[in-house]
């Protein structure tokens, strides 16, 4: 029997779009039209094997600083290593006053996931360091794996960069607990995901976003659960105003293409 490759097995780990598993849905552009702004989205039907992709060229072939999607690794990591103990684990306030109150104290590791509180997850990557995270990042196949800045700011700086294909392809693997970390470690980072549970659905995400020049990169990466049933999916924007409060319109374009899709309402 031969062998199967380490490179191909991440390959076939993350890229899993192909023409014959894929439908092109236009009619999502309006969505991102409506806030001023550009992008891509892609949706994964589990149980069909079947994607919904909108703006190919891009979910596909473009890449990106992870931003704060990058907590899910870092975290991931940070259990695995020990340097973080449990999502109760609390990092103290260094008392530097930053732009989002909400971060200016101390905050566990669950309360920070929930409120992508940078200078946590900035001090968790500094305790994990430069050549154990280098060595993750290379095992996991992540993006293009460069931590070419510092250990506390690689991922929102365009030094680590992925597409949203391969964004969608690591939700996807964690889900079903098959990165290479303990599964109670993935169950820990899954629970901190889960942002809305009700009878009709549960909606698990990581929400981020990064100046890059004088635009605004976003991301929105996670799941839906409908009926038991899971659907990935990933929306990635650019908007011309680097300043713009893009998380929550980021929030607003996932919620109007799941409703157009037709989510929400428990009836997939």
């Amino acid at each position: 029997m031969r062998r199967i490759s380490l490179s191909l097995v991440i390959a076939l780990l993350f890229y899993s779009c192909s023409p014959n598993n894929v439908k092109q849905d236009n009619s999502l552009k309006k969505y991102f039209d409506k806030q001023n702004v550009h992008g891509c989205f892609g949706l994964f039907d589990n149980g069909s094997g079947r994607f919904t992709i909108y703006n190919l060229m891009r979910y596909r072939d473009s890449s990106f600083a992870p931003a704060s999607t990058f907590d899910i690794v870092n975290s991931l990591i940070g259990l695995q290593t020990g340097k973080i103990i449990n999502d109760s684990m609390i990092i103290r306030w260094d008392g530097v006053k930053r732009e989002k109150d909400d971060w200016n104290k101390d905050l566990t590791m669950g309360e920070a996931f929930k409120i992508s509180a940078l200078p946590y997850f900035q001090e968790v990557a500094s305790r994990i360091g430069k050549d154990t995270m280098q060595a993750y990042l290379d095992t996991l196949g992540y993006g293009t794996k460069k931590i070419k800045t510092g250990i506390d700011s690689f991922w929102f700086d365009d030094s680590l960069r992925l597409t949203p294909d391969e964004e969608l392809g690591l939700v996807k693997r964690l889900y079903f607990s098959q990165l290479p970390f303990y599964k109670y470690n993935q169950e820990i980072v899954k629970k901190n995901m889960l942002i809305e549970n009700n009878s009709n659905y549960k909606l698990s995400y990581v929400n981020g976003g990064y100046s890059a020049g004088k635009e605004r990169i976003g991301w929105i990466a996670g799941w839906i659960e409908e009926n038991q049933h899971p659907y990935f999916f990933v929306l990635n924007t650019q908007s011309p105003d680097p300043g713009d409060n893009t998380g929550e319109v980021r929030i607003k374009i996932l919620k109007e293409i799941l409703k157009h899709l037709g989510f929400l309402e428990g009836k997939k």
